[in-house]
């Protein structure tokens, strides 16, 4: 297990003084990064072997947003390498231990010489030692493309340098960013995201995204597609808002 602590702050609220789930997300996506560079397997390591971790995959459930200045500990749970797969856990406590949020996630170790999943090598697993998963409602990483429901076709949206990260490919949580902008304007709080990662976007490169809504009891469900120029889906956004 690897945790830091923090304090929400100003830049990372809504109008309401609450954490968004972008911002959620960006504590998470640095929770594992300050345990990649704390070493031994850093971007650095990895970047003269010409592999990176690639995100297959995130489940998140929030059970509560923590408020502006409210003190919390974020941490991550490495708890499977197999082959090129790693599987880790995250969560976000208040300072007294209660739970506001727990992630699943799934990655790939890439190759970008070869274009292909490379095998983790003994210094990757030396980096990151393994603990028992979390305690969660652990779903599908593959997200089903609803066939009925309210379909709505969005603007496009193209990528521009800041959505990028240091791959030069649109960063995890950017796409998360763009899912949520397409349903800012409903009521209602997202309280379990979901997404399935299947191709990589670039600078300049046209994304169009898809909203389906659907309703299952007293929440509503948003999948966001987010398309590429051929109508190939890039990324595919679950929301279920309270």
């Amino acid at each position: 297990m690897y945790t830091f602590s923090s304090r929400i702050r100003y830049s990372e609220v809504d109008s309401e003084g609450i954490l968004t789930l972008e911002s959620l997300i960006d504590y998470f996506q640095d929770c594992s990064t300050f345990q990649t560079q704390d070493g031994p397997a850093t971007m650095e390591y990895l970047k003269s072997l010409n592999l990176a971790w690639v995100l297959n995959s995130w489940q998140i459930e929030i059970k509560r947003y923590p408020k502006l200045c409210e003190e919390v500990v974020i941490g991550t749970v490495p708890y499977e390498l197999k082959g090129a797969l790693g599987l880790r856990n995250f969560f976000m406590d208040t300072k007294d231990g209660e739970r506001l949020a727990v992630a699943n996630s799934i990655w790939t170790l890439f190759n970008f010489k070869s274009n292909y999943p490379a095998r983790i090598t003994s210094v990757i697993q030396e980096a990151y030692p393994l603990s028992d998963k979390l305690e969660m409602n652990y779903g599908d990483r593959k997200i089903k493309i609803p066939s009925d429901g309210i379909k709505t076709d969005c603007e496009e949206i193209v990528v521009r340098r800041h959505n990028l990260d240091t791959n030069n490919h649109v960063n995890n949580g950017q796409y998360i960013r763009m899912a949520i902008d397409q349903i800012k304007d409903k009521k209602g709080v997202v309280s379990s995201m979901r997404a399935e990662y299947k191709r990589q976007a670039r600078l300049g490169d046209i994304l169009k995204p898809v909203v389906i809504e659907n309703k299952n009891g007293d929440n509503s469900v948003y999948t966001v597609n987010l398309n590429n120029k051929d109508d190939r889906s890039v990324c595919t956004v679950e929301l279920i808002v309270k």
